[in-house]
């Protein structure tokens, strides 16, 4: 609070026992702590009476609408957020919702025609893999002279 080190509070100690005397320093101790108390109770009682006067005046808010005055992309951003959480919400017997489920249904069939012609690209490079790994086996294993005259030199 008074930003005291430990040297100032020995210094103050001692300045204290030696003009109190060392009779009445826990009494002064005493009384001092009892002012502090006091007074912190004091400004407590007062920061909340004047929260409870922010609140009745309605200044909170005004700070919440200052607040978001000074910062717009977050108070935007929170606009744009709950447009969005309404933007799946529609009733499933309108046409909205009609559409939506079949387009849902058009989205899954294109998904499943992909998937099957991803597999079916997949199957035939195995096919040619194999093919090409059977060429090139029976390549090694053939005779040198049925190579070919490039094989002899």
């Amino acid at each position: 609070m008074f930003d005291l080190g430990w040297t100032e509070m020995l210094v103050i100690g001692v300045v204290a026992l030696i003009v109190v005397g060392p009779k009445d320093l826990p009494v002064l101790f005493r009384r001092v702590g009892q002012f502090v108390g006091k007074a912190k109770g004091m400004a407590r009682e007062f920061s909340r009476a004047m929260n409870d006067a922010a609140d009745d005046t309605g200044m909170r808010d005004v700070a919440k609408g200052l607040k978001a005055a000074t910062n717009p992309i977050n108070s935007a951003m929170d606009g744009v957020k709950s447009a969005a959480a309404d933007l799946g919400k529609f009733d499933p017997d309108s046409e909205t919702g009609k559409l939506s489920a079949e387009r849902a249904e058009k989205t899954k069939k294109i998904q499943a025609a992909t998937a099957r012609a991803a597999a079916d690209r997949k199957m035939k490079e195995a096919e040619e893999a194999q093919a090409k790994a059977a060429e090139l086996e029976a390549a090694r294993d053939a005779p040198p002279e049925a190579a070919g005259p490039e094989a002899k030199t």
